[in-house]
Protein backbone atom coordinates (compact mmCIF):
# COMPACT_ATOMS: atom_id res chain seq x y z
CA UNK A 1 0.00 0.00 0.00
CA UNK A 2 2.81 2.38 0.99
CA UNK A 3 4.74 1.43 -2.13
CA UNK A 4 1.74 2.33 -4.33
CA UNK A 5 1.49 5.77 -2.72
CA UNK A 6 5.21 6.34 -3.21
CA UNK A 7 4.94 5.30 -6.84
CA UNK A 8 2.00 7.65 -7.37
CA UNK A 9 3.74 10.75 -5.96
CA UNK A 10 6.00 11.37 -8.98
CA UNK A 11 2.98 11.05 -11.27
CA UNK A 12 1.09 13.64 -9.22
CA UNK A 13 4.12 15.93 -9.25
CA UNK A 14 4.46 15.57 -12.98
CA UNK A 15 0.79 16.20 -13.38
CA UNK A 16 0.98 19.37 -11.28
CA UNK A 17 3.97 20.60 -13.27
CA UNK A 18 2.19 19.92 -16.54
CA UNK A 19 -0.83 21.77 -15.20
CA UNK A 20 1.26 24.79 -14.27
CA UNK A 21 2.96 24.81 -17.63
CA UNK A 22 -0.43 24.49 -19.24
CA UNK A 23 -1.71 27.51 -17.30
CA UNK A 24 1.32 29.53 -18.41
CA UNK A 25 0.87 28.44 -22.03
CA UNK A 26 -2.80 29.34 -21.95
CA UNK A 27 -2.00 32.78 -20.56
CA UNK A 28 1.00 33.39 -22.79
CA UNK A 29 -0.69 36.32 -24.49
CA UNK A 30 -1.23 38.03 -21.15
CA UNK A 31 2.37 37.35 -20.17
CA UNK A 32 3.71 38.79 -23.41
CA UNK A 33 1.43 41.84 -23.24
CA UNK A 34 2.12 42.71 -19.60
CA UNK A 35 5.85 42.11 -19.93
CA UNK A 36 5.92 44.19 -23.12
CA UNK A 37 4.08 47.06 -21.45
CA UNK A 38 6.52 47.06 -18.54
CA UNK A 39 9.49 46.83 -20.89
CA UNK A 40 8.32 49.76 -23.01
CA UNK A 41 7.40 51.79 -19.93
CA UNK A 42 10.82 51.20 -18.39
CA UNK A 43 12.49 52.29 -21.65
CA UNK A 44 10.47 55.52 -21.82
CA UNK A 45 11.06 56.15 -18.12
CA UNK A 46 14.82 55.61 -18.46
CA UNK A 47 14.97 57.93 -21.47
CA UNK A 48 13.03 60.65 -19.61
CA UNK A 49 15.54 60.78 -16.76
CA UNK A 50 18.17 63.53 -17.04
CA UNK A 51 21.87 62.74 -16.90
CA UNK A 52 23.91 63.49 -13.80
CA UNK A 53 27.65 64.09 -13.74
CA UNK A 54 29.92 63.72 -10.72
CA UNK A 55 33.03 65.82 -10.09
CA UNK A 56 35.34 64.72 -7.31
CA UNK A 57 38.39 66.09 -5.51
CA UNK A 58 40.67 64.21 -3.11
CA UNK A 59 42.11 66.14 -0.18
CA UNK A 60 44.60 65.58 2.61
CA UNK A 61 44.37 67.36 5.98
CA UNK A 62 46.83 70.24 5.97
CA UNK A 63 47.38 70.30 9.74
CA UNK A 64 46.09 68.34 12.69
CA UNK A 65 46.72 71.03 15.29
CA UNK A 66 47.27 74.72 14.68
CA UNK A 67 49.03 75.69 17.88
CA UNK A 68 46.16 76.88 20.01
CA UNK A 69 46.49 78.36 23.45
CA UNK A 70 46.83 75.00 25.19
CA UNK A 71 49.55 73.90 22.79
CA UNK A 72 51.51 77.10 23.36
CA UNK A 73 51.22 76.91 27.13
CA UNK A 74 52.42 73.30 27.16
CA UNK A 75 55.85 74.44 25.95
CA UNK A 76 56.49 76.17 29.27
CA UNK A 77 55.82 73.26 31.65
CA UNK A 78 55.56 74.35 35.26
CA UNK A 79 55.41 78.04 34.36
CA UNK A 80 52.08 77.44 32.61
CA UNK A 81 50.45 76.56 35.91
CA UNK A 82 51.59 79.92 37.26
CA UNK A 83 49.53 81.59 34.55
CA UNK A 84 46.40 80.13 36.07
CA UNK A 85 45.28 78.58 32.76
CA UNK A 86 44.31 74.92 32.50
CA UNK A 87 46.16 73.06 29.74
CA UNK A 88 43.47 70.41 29.29
CA UNK A 89 43.53 68.03 26.34
CA UNK A 90 44.87 68.82 22.89
CA UNK A 91 42.74 70.59 20.32
CA UNK A 92 40.21 68.66 18.27
CA UNK A 93 41.34 67.41 14.92
CA UNK A 94 40.80 70.24 12.47
CA UNK A 95 40.01 67.85 9.60
CA UNK A 96 37.14 66.26 11.55
CA UNK A 97 35.79 69.67 12.48
CA UNK A 98 36.04 70.89 8.88
CA UNK A 99 34.14 67.86 7.58
CA UNK A 100 31.27 68.47 9.99
CA UNK A 101 31.22 72.16 9.11
CA UNK A 102 31.08 71.34 5.38
CA UNK A 103 27.91 69.31 5.94
CA UNK A 104 26.30 71.82 8.29
CA UNK A 105 23.20 73.81 7.47
CA UNK A 106 24.78 77.20 8.25
CA UNK A 107 27.85 76.62 6.06
CA UNK A 108 25.81 75.36 3.09
CA UNK A 109 23.41 78.28 3.42
CA UNK A 110 26.33 80.73 3.44
CA UNK A 111 27.94 79.00 0.43
CA UNK A 112 24.72 79.19 -1.63
CA UNK A 113 24.18 82.81 -0.67
CA UNK A 114 27.77 83.95 -1.31
CA UNK A 115 27.86 82.32 -4.75
CA UNK A 116 24.25 83.16 -5.70
CA UNK A 117 23.38 79.63 -6.85
CA UNK A 118 19.93 79.20 -5.29
CA UNK A 119 18.36 79.08 -8.77
CA UNK A 120 20.71 76.33 -9.98
CA UNK A 121 20.24 74.33 -6.79
CA UNK A 122 16.46 74.49 -6.56
CA UNK A 123 14.89 75.19 -9.96
CA UNK A 124 16.85 73.24 -12.59
CA UNK A 125 15.49 70.12 -14.33
CA UNK A 126 18.32 69.28 -16.75
CA UNK A 127 21.20 70.41 -18.92
CA UNK A 128 21.45 71.19 -22.63
CA UNK A 129 24.73 69.79 -23.89
CA UNK A 130 24.74 71.77 -27.14
CA UNK A 131 24.29 75.18 -25.54
CA UNK A 132 25.99 74.17 -22.28
CA UNK A 133 23.15 75.72 -20.31
CA UNK A 134 20.98 74.40 -17.52
CA UNK A 135 17.25 73.97 -18.17
CA UNK A 136 15.05 75.91 -15.77
CA UNK A 137 11.85 74.28 -14.53
CA UNK A 138 9.19 76.86 -15.41
CA UNK A 139 6.85 75.45 -12.76
CA UNK A 140 9.33 76.56 -10.10
CA UNK A 141 10.79 79.73 -11.59
CA UNK A 142 9.52 82.22 -14.19
CA UNK A 143 12.55 83.39 -16.17
CA UNK A 144 10.71 86.23 -17.91
CA UNK A 145 9.53 87.93 -14.74
CA UNK A 146 12.33 86.57 -12.54
CA UNK A 147 9.93 85.35 -9.87
CA UNK A 148 9.90 82.15 -7.85
CA UNK A 149 6.85 79.89 -8.02
CA UNK A 150 7.57 77.53 -5.13
CA UNK A 151 4.57 77.09 -2.87
CA UNK A 152 5.15 77.48 0.86
CA UNK A 153 3.66 74.56 2.77
CA UNK A 154 2.50 76.67 5.72
CA UNK A 155 1.26 79.90 4.14
CA UNK A 156 0.47 78.55 0.68
CA UNK A 157 2.10 81.60 -0.93
CA UNK A 158 4.41 81.42 -3.93
CA UNK A 159 7.98 82.51 -3.45
CA UNK A 160 11.64 81.44 -3.28
CA UNK A 161 12.75 78.26 -1.47
CA UNK A 162 13.46 78.67 2.20
CA UNK A 163 16.81 78.01 3.83
CA UNK A 164 15.92 74.44 4.86
CA UNK A 165 14.75 73.49 1.36
CA UNK A 166 18.00 74.75 -0.16
CA UNK A 167 20.00 72.87 2.47
CA UNK A 168 18.21 69.58 1.73
CA UNK A 169 18.54 69.97 -2.04
CA UNK A 170 22.22 70.89 -1.87
CA UNK A 171 22.91 68.02 0.53
CA UNK A 172 21.71 65.63 -2.17
CA UNK A 173 24.27 67.14 -4.56
CA UNK A 174 27.13 67.14 -2.05
CA UNK A 175 29.02 64.13 -0.71
CA UNK A 176 31.80 64.30 1.89
CA UNK A 177 33.59 61.12 2.99
CA UNK A 178 36.85 60.16 4.68
CA UNK A 179 39.08 57.15 4.13
CA UNK A 180 39.70 55.85 7.65
CA UNK A 181 43.02 54.23 6.71
CA UNK A 182 44.69 57.06 4.78
CA UNK A 183 42.82 59.98 6.35
CA UNK A 184 42.19 61.44 2.90
CA UNK A 185 38.91 63.30 2.43
CA UNK A 186 36.83 63.02 -0.75
CA UNK A 187 34.40 65.77 -1.76
CA UNK A 188 32.11 65.24 -4.73
CA UNK A 189 29.27 67.08 -6.41
CA UNK A 190 26.71 65.31 -8.61
CA UNK A 191 24.73 67.63 -10.86
CA UNK A 192 23.08 67.96 -14.28
CA UNK A 193 25.89 70.12 -15.67
CA UNK A 194 29.42 68.66 -15.57
CA UNK A 195 30.93 72.16 -15.67
CA UNK A 196 28.93 73.38 -12.68
CA UNK A 197 29.67 70.17 -10.78
CA UNK A 198 33.41 70.77 -11.20
CA UNK A 199 33.20 74.50 -10.46
CA UNK A 200 31.18 73.92 -7.30
CA UNK A 201 33.61 71.32 -5.98
CA UNK A 202 36.53 73.71 -6.44
CA UNK A 203 34.57 76.58 -4.89
CA UNK A 204 33.60 74.40 -1.94
CA UNK A 205 37.20 73.47 -1.17
CA UNK A 206 38.23 77.13 -1.28
CA UNK A 207 35.28 78.06 0.92
CA UNK A 208 36.07 75.55 3.66
CA UNK A 209 39.74 76.48 3.65
CA UNK A 210 38.86 80.14 3.94
CA UNK A 211 36.34 79.43 6.69
CA UNK A 212 38.79 77.38 8.75
CA UNK A 213 41.54 79.96 8.20
CA UNK A 214 39.28 82.77 9.42
CA UNK A 215 38.18 80.64 12.37
CA UNK A 216 41.78 80.03 13.44
CA UNK A 217 42.82 83.67 13.04
CA UNK A 218 39.90 84.78 15.21
CA UNK A 219 40.69 82.14 17.81
CA UNK A 220 44.37 83.16 18.04
CA UNK A 221 43.40 86.85 18.18
CA UNK A 222 41.10 86.08 21.11
CA UNK A 223 43.94 84.18 22.81
CA UNK A 224 46.28 87.14 22.40
CA UNK A 225 43.65 89.57 23.71
CA UNK A 226 43.10 87.35 26.74
CA UNK A 227 46.83 87.12 27.48
CA UNK A 228 47.29 90.88 27.11
CA UNK A 229 44.48 91.39 29.62
CA UNK A 230 46.21 89.02 32.04
CA UNK A 231 49.47 90.96 31.73
CA UNK A 232 47.69 94.11 32.88
CA UNK A 233 46.26 92.29 35.88
CA UNK A 234 49.51 90.89 37.27
CA UNK A 235 52.68 92.49 38.56
CA UNK A 236 54.60 89.23 38.97
CA UNK A 237 57.60 89.31 36.67
CA UNK A 238 57.67 85.54 36.03
CA UNK A 239 53.99 85.52 35.06
CA UNK A 240 54.39 88.46 32.72
CA UNK A 241 57.35 86.67 31.12
CA UNK A 242 55.24 83.58 30.47
CA UNK A 243 52.46 85.65 28.96
CA UNK A 244 54.82 87.51 26.63
CA UNK A 245 56.36 84.27 25.39
CA UNK A 246 52.95 82.77 24.76
CA UNK A 247 51.84 85.91 22.93
CA UNK A 248 54.93 85.62 20.75
CA UNK A 249 54.02 82.03 19.86
CA UNK A 250 50.41 82.94 19.20
CA UNK A 251 51.46 85.81 16.95
CA UNK A 252 53.52 83.37 14.90
CA UNK A 253 50.52 81.04 14.65
CA UNK A 254 48.36 83.90 13.45
CA UNK A 255 50.87 84.85 10.77
CA UNK A 256 51.09 81.23 9.58
CA UNK A 257 47.30 80.97 9.42
CA UNK A 258 46.92 84.23 7.47
CA UNK A 259 49.59 83.11 4.97
CA UNK A 260 48.02 79.66 4.36
CA UNK A 261 45.26 79.63 1.70
CA UNK A 262 45.11 75.80 1.93
CA UNK A 263 44.67 75.99 5.65
CA UNK A 264 42.45 72.96 6.34
CA UNK A 265 43.01 70.78 3.26
CA UNK A 266 45.64 70.29 0.58
CA UNK A 267 44.50 68.98 -2.79
CA UNK A 268 45.92 65.56 -3.63
CA UNK A 269 43.89 64.83 -6.75
CA UNK A 270 42.25 67.91 -8.32
CA UNK A 271 38.78 67.77 -9.81
CA UNK A 272 38.42 67.05 -13.52
CA UNK A 273 35.58 67.88 -15.88
CA UNK A 274 33.47 64.68 -15.93
CA UNK A 275 33.00 63.25 -19.43
CA UNK A 276 30.66 60.36 -18.59
CA UNK A 277 27.40 60.47 -16.70
CA UNK A 278 27.29 58.95 -13.23
CA UNK A 279 23.58 58.13 -13.44
CA UNK A 280 20.98 57.03 -14.37
CA UNK A 281 21.84 53.42 -15.24
CA UNK A 282 19.35 53.15 -18.08
CA UNK A 283 20.18 49.60 -19.14
CA UNK A 284 19.70 48.37 -15.57
CA UNK A 285 16.39 50.21 -15.29
CA UNK A 286 15.14 48.55 -18.48
CA UNK A 287 16.24 45.08 -17.39
CA UNK A 288 14.68 45.42 -13.94
CA UNK A 289 11.47 46.84 -15.42
CA UNK A 290 11.17 43.93 -17.85
CA UNK A 291 11.84 41.35 -15.13
CA UNK A 292 9.25 42.95 -12.89
CA UNK A 293 6.73 42.88 -15.73
CA UNK A 294 7.47 39.21 -16.36
CA UNK A 295 7.01 38.24 -12.72
CA UNK A 296 3.81 40.25 -12.33
CA UNK A 297 2.39 38.80 -15.55
CA UNK A 298 3.00 35.23 -14.33
CA UNK A 299 1.38 36.03 -10.99
CA UNK A 300 -1.57 37.58 -12.82
CA UNK A 301 -2.04 34.51 -15.04
CA UNK A 302 -2.03 32.14 -12.07
CA UNK A 303 -4.41 34.31 -10.03
CA UNK A 304 -6.76 34.61 -13.01
CA UNK A 305 -6.70 30.83 -13.51
CA UNK A 306 -7.54 30.02 -9.87
CA UNK A 307 -10.25 32.67 -9.71
CA UNK A 308 -11.97 31.15 -12.71
CA UNK A 309 -11.49 27.58 -11.51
Amino acid sequence: MIENVQHNLPLEDNFDLRELLGVLWTGKIWIVLITGVFALSSVFYAISLPNYYKARVLLAPAQADHGGLSGALAQFGGLASLAGVSLGAGESNESKIAQEIMKSWSFIEEFISNNNIALEVSAVKGWDKLSNKVLIDDTLYDEQSGTWLIKDKESGKLGPPNSWQLFEEFSEILSVSEDKKSGFVSISMEYYSPRLAKDWVDMYVRAINKHMQKRQVERVANNIAYLEAQIKKTSITEMREVFYKIIEEQTKNKMVAEASPDYAFVTISPSMLPEKKSRPKRALICVLGTLMGGMLSVIWVFCRHFWQA
